[in-house]
């Protein structure tokens, strides 16, 4: 029995260790691996009756008649008025080392009055990047994200019918210039920077190849002398530290957000001993108006009298209650939840604990 104890606690030990451990290539970027973001102008077609109104999106006319033009359609002097299609802005993101013929996802947008997008097909759009340059051409049946429906005296909409994808949606027709390869060294941008959690970083690719490879140059970046690794090439040395484990150190930080009531904490958060207290006051007014007519036959005029009533309704809340010193996340939020009280009340009463300078944690409020 002992023997049986003491093997789950030599298991157990190792994975409670690596618990809080994170992979390098999810906590840094490497210097040059990034994405290039591109945008074109384009036209939606195949709407049901949902598309731009001509008369006030003038561009969407254009660009059809260009489309038209370029497939041998002469339509000059032409009068039409579709309303089957829209114009759209195509959104998409050139992943790093993309190859020409690769396939990427792209977003579409309507950007005149169309009301949905739905069952809509993007016709032939190229994508720019910043330099002017075109990177990719997109084209495809577009996935909406909502539905709209519409009567003569209302209207429903769910989601966001204006918007939607393209799965693979845009062929890569050219190549980022980048030549990799030839790095002699590699900086890594931390995501969160923090002297600790570079130090540590440090360490373990130094440790990984068995000699000073890496060196922290700052609390974002630690910089690697891809000679120094003795690697075949630069993507061998990237390939052989992405994936060591490290044990990151970030502040202590109180996230909220004030339109869903949402609160998030770090495992760091930690209160100091104090006494709260709680109420809510609600102030109504109401209005009543009285109509006053005269009576039949009689000389006057219909009078309408203002009446208002005002109350103040004071909430029972909590009275003063002591927070203790919490020395881990479970103390601060049982501690918190012994109040009683609802998110949104609790937001008010982390601003206060953090003006208070109870609160050590970072307070973000978005």
């Amino acid at each position: 029995m002992m023997f049986l104890r003491c093997l789950v606690l030599s298991v157990l030990v190792p994975l409670m260790a690596q618990a809080n451990t994170v992979r390098l290539k999810d906590l840094v970027e490497f210097d040059g691996v990034r994405g290039n973001d591109l945008v074109g102008y384009g036209l939606v077609v195949g709407l049901n009756g949902t598309g731009d109104g001509l008369r006030n999106a003038p561009f969407t006319e254009e660009i059809m008649t260009n489309i038209l033009e370029r497939l041998g359609v002469n339509i000059t002097g032409e009068q039409f008025r579709p309303k089957n299609v829209a114009a759209v802005l195509v959104t998409a993101n050139l992943p790093p080392f993309a190859r020409v013929g690769s396939q990427i996802d792209v977003t579409v947008s309507a950007i005149g009055d169309s009301k949905s997008l739905l069952g809509g097909t993007l016709i032939m759009t190229p994508l720019n990047a910043a330099d002017g340059q075109i990177y990719a051409v997109s084209q495809g049946t577009i996935l909406a994200g909502g539905a709209a429906v519409e009567g003569d005296a209302a209207g429903v909409v769910q989601g966001v019918p204006t918007s939607g994808t393209i799965p693979s949606g845009a062929r890569v027709e050219q190549e980022i210039d980048f030549d990799f390869a030839s790095l002699t060294t590699v900086r890594l941008a931390l995501r969160d920077p923090d002297f600790t959690t570079a130090g540590r970083i440090e360490t373990a690719i130094n440790r990984q190849f068995n000699r000073p490879v890496a060196v922290m140059r700052d609390p974002g970046t630690v910089e690697i002398d891809i000679a120094a690794t003795r690697a075949v090439s630069t993507a061998h040395a990237i390939g052989r530290i992405e994936n060591i484990l490290i044990q990151p150190q970030r502040k202590a930080r109180v996230v909220v957000d004030q339109r869903s009531g949402t609160i998030v904490m770090g495992d760091d958060v930690r209160l100091s001993r104090v006494a709260v207290s709680q109420g809510n006051l609600t102030l109504r007014i109401e209005e009543t108006p009285l109509v006053v007519q005269p009576n039949p036959f009689a000389d006057g005029e219909t009078v309408v009298v203002p009446r208002t009533g005002a109350t103040i309704e004071e909430e029972e809340g909590v009275s003063l209650a002591e927070v203790p010193e919490s020395t881990s996340l479970s103390e601060v939020v049982a501690g918190l939840n012994a109040l009683g009280v609802s998110p949104r009340d609790m937001i008010d009463i982390l601003k206060s604990l953090k003006a208070a300078g109870a609160l050590h944690a970072e307070f973000v409020v978005r």
